[in-house]
C-alpha cells in the first residue's frame, strides 16, 4: 500500500552525490514492478519513484560538477536507492545531468527513464543506422513516443504500432507508418509497408517474439525491455535471418549521465518532446501507480511534488 508520510528526515549529502529539491518526477510501469519487488525484493518501507526534476540542495564532499541551486535531472533511483516520490533525494552524479534554464521541470521530470531506455535501446542495444527501418510497438507509451522521435531524427523509417485513436499524434512526433496492433493482419501490413524491419524495440516479448522474427528483415536486432522473455515456434527461420535478441535495463547503464547530457540538449533545441497525459499531486501517487497499468495514453504521467 501506498501512503503519503508527512515526517520524514531530509537525506544527507553523502560522497559522489547531491541532494535534489525535488520539483517533479513521473511514473513509470518499472515503478509498479520495483514495488511488488518483480527485480529485486523491494525494502520495506520503501520510497517509490526512478525520475526526477528539480534543484540542487546540498552537494556532497568530492563533486565539483554541481553547486546548489543548480538545475537538473535524472533518474535510475528506486532500486537500491530511496526513490523520488520525496521532497528531497540523494542523487548520485552517475544518474543526473544539468537542466537548461528552458526546459520545463515537468517535463524533465517525465523524461528520465523513458528517454534513456529508448537511447540505450535503439543506439547503444540495436545500433541503429541511418535508412534502417525501426518498429516501435506501443508507439504511443512512454519510451515507444520517444524511440519514435529519436528513430526519426537519425533518418529512420518509422513503424509503429498502437489504437488508431494515437495515430495522427504519433506521425506528427515522426512515425511514417501507423498499425493497429490489434488487426488480424499485422505481420502482413508491416511487411508490405516496410519489405522488412532492421531493428524492433518490444515491451511484451512474451507475445511477440515469433512475430518480430516473421516481419524481420536479415539481420533484425530485436530488444526487449520488461515483460517476459518470449518462445521461438520456428527456430529455423530464425536462424536464416541471422536475428539477434537481447534484453536490457536501464539499471545496467553503468553511467546514465552522458546520455542524459545528450538529452538535455534535444529537449533545449526541441528536437524531442515529452508528451504529459496527466499530471497527479503527490499525493495521489497510489492512483497513478494504478492508472500507469491499467490506463491508455499517449505518453507519460507526470507526478507534482512541489
Amino acid at each position: 500500500m501506498l501512503r503519503l508520510e508527512d515526517d520524514v528526515p531530509e537525506p544527507a549529502a553523502k560522497d559522489g552525490g547531491v541532494v535534489v529539491r525535488v520539483s517533479h518526477a513521473s511514473v513509470n510501469p518499472l515503478d509498479t514492478y520495483l514495488r511488488e519487488g518483480a527485480y529485486t525484493p523491494a525494502g520495506l518501507p520503501m520510497i517509490p519513484g526512478v525520475d526526477v526534476a528539480g534543484d540542487v540542495e546540498a552537494v556532497g564532499d568530492g563533486v565539483a560538477e554541481y553547486a546548489p541551486g543548480d538545475r537538473v535531472f535524472g533518474t535510475g533511483l528506486g532500486r537500491g536507492l530511496p526513490g523520488t516520490f520525496a521532497e528531497y533525494v540523494w542523487c548520485p552524479v552517475d544518474r543526473l545531468a544539468h537542466l537548461p534554464d528552458d526546459v520545463p521541470l515537468d517535463v524533465a521530470g517525465a523524461t528520465g527513464n523513458v528517454a534513456v531506455t529508448a537511447y540505450d535501446v535503439l543506439f547503444d542495444h540495436a545500433g541503429l543506422r541511418p535508412g534502417e527501418t525501426c518498429l516501435v510497438h506501443g508507439g504511443n507509451g512512454g519510451v515507444g513516443h520517444v524511440a519514435v522521435q529519436l528513430a526519426n531524427s537519425f533518418g529512420a523509417t518509422v513503424v509503429a504500432t498502437a489504437r488508431p485513436a494515437y495515430h495522427d499524434q504519433l506521425r506528427e512526433l515522426g512515425a511514417d507508418v501507423t498499425l493497429d496492433y490489434r488487426r488480424d493482419d499485422l505481420g502482413e501490413a508491416v511487411v508490405a509497408a516496410t519489405a522488412g524491419v532492421d531493428v524492433v524495440l518490444d515491451q511484451h516479448l512474451d507475445t511477440y517474439l515469433q512475430f518480430d522474427l516473421d516481419v524481420g528483415a536479415p539481420g533484425v536486432r530485436i530488444v526487449s525491455i520488461g515483460g517476459r522473455g518470449g518462445e521461438v515456434t520456428d527456430a529455423a527461420a530464425a536462424r536464416g535471418k541471422d536475428a539477434t535478441v537481447s534484453f536490457t535495463s536501464l539499471f545496467n547503464i553503468p553511467d546514465l549521465s552522458p546520455i542524459l547530457d545528450r538529452l538535455a540538449g534535444l529537449l533545449a533545441a526541441g528536437d524531442l518532446r515529452i508528451e504529459i497525459a496527466r499530471t497527479y499531486d503527490l499525493s495521489e501517487a497510489a492512483a497513478a501507480h494504478q492508472a500507469v497499468i491499467g490506463d491508455s495514453y499517449l505518453g507519460k504521467l507526470g507526478v507534482t511534488v512541489r
